[in-house]
């Protein structure tokens, strides 16, 4: 949530925002309402002054007469004051409810674009693998290998359903367990993260409202994340934070949940997209800093790409445009691993800072160095999900023989094995 004397202050700033991330928001009316408010505020403030003061002097009165003249004019200014109360109630859930629709404002190096397929690549990695055979996709090598059931799956959980069997789930564990040691290995606090949690999160990351029909919910009102990064912006709400202790750096690790809803007809075969799966997730709170947020995001998506090296994977990293940044984010990078069946690079990886957007939402803050309390920055990146990720080392290290070749790097982890067989 952006500060509202900045968008008053820097009302066409704002507005060109809305425009680059091609959202729709009625400034103007926010304007309005925020001066009704304001205004409105000013009356209720002077009328409760006015009831104190009234009350003060029935409490002295000097006669009978005199102290039941004050509470008559007390009995009027609670009947105004209620009033104005209620007029104020009913301003400011407009206010909100627009004010929780205001984007933040993206980087000047955010290249204009109204959709994913105007990201602009800004680094390649690997060589794109190459057969002397055909190869073949994940879902039939994973199936043969008896890695996965997808019969089953859809049988058992409905559409997007599937099963992880055998080397395929030992191989999703090898993972975890790498990741979780490599990027200890950066400074990040391994966490195991809740998946159920307050709606008024969601909010808070920006989740919600914007994405209501993608998220499930309970019957007592709770919701499932779709990563982490939920929970883990929720763990420091309402605390103000030891300056000293900035930057705190996450690795969470929780199932995630996503229903796809934007996405009919899209990637409805194999492990692309699923309704349910598992991710690690880099979550940041830094100090107040544009520098450090913006050193912090070239850090932490640097830490997946060499993740995603080690595992010897060909990728690339694209930067965001406008029309595919997030309400929050000031500036995301995605990196995509090559994907051999489809002949093209698919998405892995997000990386986004989001200013204090969030922290404002969380009241998450902190003292500076001149002891003056400021809300945190906050950051966050995919480290790796699963089964996701599976599909480009499935395919990429695929042999003719139908065996799949293990990465160097995660062959400690599944004891030594070289190979799926």
């Amino acid at each position: 949530m952006l500060d509202i004397n900045f968008i008053r202050d820097n009302l066409e700033i704002v507005k060109d925002a809305a425009k680059k991330k091609y959202m729709k928001v009625d400034l103007d009316a926010l304007m309005r309402l925020d001066e009704e408010r304001r205004q409105k505020s000013q009356i209720v403030d002077s009328l409760r002054a006015e009831q104190n003061a009234v009350s003060k002097n029935v409490a002295t009165a000097e006669t009978s007469e005199i102290r039941q003249q004050l509470i008559t004019e007390m009995r009027g200014l609670k009947s105004d004051l209620q009033k104005h109360e209620e007029d104020l109630k009913k301003i400011m859930q407009e206010w909100k409810t627009i004010m929780l629709q205001v984007p933040n404002v993206p980087d000047l190096s955010v290249p204009e674009g109204k959709s994913d397929a105007d990201n602009a690549p800004i680094k390649e990695w690997g060589e794109k693998t190459q057969f002397n055979f055909e190869p073949k996709d994940h879902v039939e090598i994973m199936t043969a290998l008896g890695m996965v059931d997808f019969e089953r799956g859809v049988k058992t959980h409905g559409f997007r359903g599937y099963f992880l069997m055998g080397a395929g789930a030992k191989l999703s564990w090898a993972i975890w367990n790498y990741a979780r040691d490599f990027f200890e290995g950066k400074g990040f606090i391994p966490v195991i993260a809740p998946a159920i949690l307050r709606k008024e999160h969601f909010y808070g990351t920006g989740h919600l409202p914007n994405e209501a029909e993608d998220i499930y919910k309970t019957q007592d009102d709770d919701y499932l994340a779709g990563t982490a990064e939920v929970p883990m912006m929720a763990y420091h709400s309402d605390e103000v934070l030891e300056r000293q202790s900035l930057p705190k750096k996450y690795l969470g690790f929780s199932p995630c949940y996503r229903r796809e809803a934007g996405s009919y007809g899209k990637d409805t075969r194999g492990l692309i997209r699923v309704h349910e799966f598992y991710k690690l997730e880099q979550v940041v709170l830094c100090e107040a800093s544009h520098q450090e947020s913006v050193r912090l995001h070239e850090e932490i998506n640097r830490n997946t790409e060499e993740f995603i090296e080690s595992l010897n994977i060909p990728y690339q990293t694209v930067v965001n445009c406008g029309g595919d940044l997030g309400q929050g984010q000031v500036k995301k990078y995605d990196i995509e691993l090559w994907v051999p069946a489809e002949k093209k690079y698919r998405e892995i990886s997000s990386a986004s800072y989001f200013h204090d957007f969030q922290t404002r939402r969380f009241n998450t803050r902190y003292k500076d160095e001149e002891g003056k309390m400021r809300f945190a920055h906050s950051l966050n990146c995919t480290a790796i999900p699963t089964p996701r990720i599976l599909v480009s080392l499935v395919e990429n290290f695929q042999q003719e023989d139908g065996t799949i070749l293990i990465p160097n790097a995660l062959r400690p982890y599944l004891g030594g094995v070289d190979q799926i067989s």
